[in-house]
């Protein structure tokens, strides 16, 4: 069965000159969409962006593409990884089929250690020689308007894997986006948030 009838999609699949204005980001196209801010994580040390998440008010989704083997079947071996972690974490996990396909329902602990378990959702959409996880987080990770909004982000993606050989489960390079000189300062929005949303973040 195809799970990407709807995207994301890879390069190869889009027609440039037809297609909508995206955000560049490396490895990720992204059309920006009314409400949802993309934020961008970027590593201290190599300064290269290492996570990428949508977020609205009550809930965010992160993603992060992968390379993936030709043959495909990435996303079984990961799904059992992830369970194994968050079991061994404490937290609660379960497998059920969802709008990509098999995805993990769970209940982990807070990244700021907060109490208690927080939902989570974690889905795998492999595409020719890559991988991409999205994590769904909040609101997100159950089923509602920002579910729906934040996986809408997620089909609208572009990945870019590349030519160059890497290893599998390796993760695909995202860069920052280039702001024209115009705009000004580096924190300008990318394009205008009255036009199309949304803003870009970067957090370190």
């Amino acid at each position: 069965m195809d799970l990407r009838p709807n995207g994301p999609w890879d390069e190869s699949e889009v027609d440039a000159a037809t297609d909508i204005e995206r955000l560049e980001l490396g490895a990720l196209r992204v059309a920006p969409a009314p409400g949802v801010d993309v934020q961008v994580q970027v590593d201290e040390a190599s300064g290269n962006v290492s996570l990428l998440t949508f977020a609205r008010s009550d809930g965010a989704v992160q993603v992060q593409p992968y390379a993936a083997p030709r043959s495909g079947g990435l996303w079984d071996d990961v799904r059992g990884q992830i369970k194994t972690s968050i079991n061994q974490s404490g937290g609660l996990v379960e497998e059920a089929d969802g709008p990509f396909g098999p995805e993990l329902r769970a209940q982990v602990k807070s990244s700021d250690g907060a109490a208690g378990l927080q939902p989570a959702r974690f889905a795998g959409i492999e595409g020719p020689r890559w991988f991409l996880r999205a994590v769904f987080l909040g609101a997100a990770a159950k089923p509602g308007e920002t579910a729906t909004a934040l996986e809408d982000m997620v089909r609208n993606l572009v990945v870019v894997r590349g030519g160059e050989a890497m290893p599998v489960g390796a993760p695909i390079p995202l860069m920052l986006p280039q702001t024209p000189a115009a705009e000004g300062d580096a924190g300008a929005r990318v394009p205008s948030p009255f036009e199309r949303g949304p803003e870009i973040t970067e957090t370190r």
